[in-house]
């Protein structure tokens, strides 16, 4: 019988018949390891996203735009439908005289105030909507509580949300809600350009610039 083998969890050179021979090549291996998980990191790093960190609008399949007035996020489902999709959809609920706009996506009925809107976000951050909870982040930076922010924000991250990487990347930079630390914000600068983020990458771009690695 075959025997399957199992891939080092960090890079691509070897693989191990069981657990213990994996332990027990781990302080050989550890050096070469490292140096290719980078070189690895680097390949996913430099190559051209497939995409924006936004994704495609859920409606019409088409990239979301950069500019954020051109799309809107719907606090009921949590997704981010692009203008042209969120116009069309309330021609049709003219054109059918409902009484009342629903959701493109979902088909719920759009809150009608604050608060609504408000309560739908928070249940979508209840069922760990990453897109919401970076949103309820954003929102206290805004308001000038950087601690909650970072906590938000923090979450969304562990969720895969760029635009979240790409906010503590800068709140660990300038000690926002958290202590400063370059490593760290380097870490979700790395994390935010690898998904896309335009910003992050542009801001990679300089600081590989300014340290001379051309």
């Amino acid at each position: 019988d075959e025997i399957k083998l199992n891939e080092c969890d960090d890079c691509d050179l070897v693989r191990y018949c069981s657990d213990k021979c994996q332990q027990d090549h781990r302080p050989q291996h550890d050096a070469i390891c490292k140096e290719r998980a980078a070189e690895l990191r680097d390949e996913i790093l430099f190559k051209q996203p497939e995409s924006s960190h936004l994704g495609d609008c859920p409606i019409c399949f088409l990239p979301l735009p950069l500019d954020h007035q051109k799309s809107v996020m719907k606090s009921c489902c949590g997704k981010i439908i692009c203008m042209g999709c969120d116009h069309a959809n309330k021609l049709v609920c003219e054109r059918e005289a409902r009484l009342q706009y629903t959701c493109p996506f979902c088909r719920s009925p759009l809150p009608k105030t604050d608060e609504e809107n408000n309560k739908n976000t928070m249940k979508r951050v209840a069922a760990n909507d990453p897109v919401a909870i970076r949103e309820i982040g954003i929102k206290h930076g805004n308001n000038g509580d950087y601690e909650s922010a970072f906590e938000y924000l923090t979450k969304a991250a562990e969720l895969g949300d760029a635009t979240a990487h790409n906010g503590l990347s800068i709140a660990y930079l300038v000690g926002d809600g958290v202590e400063k630390d370059e490593n760290r914000g380097l870490y979700h600068l790395v994390e935010a350009a690898i998904a896309g983020h335009p910003d992050a990458r542009y801001n990679l771009a300089v600081d590989e610039w300014e340290n001379e690695r051309y």
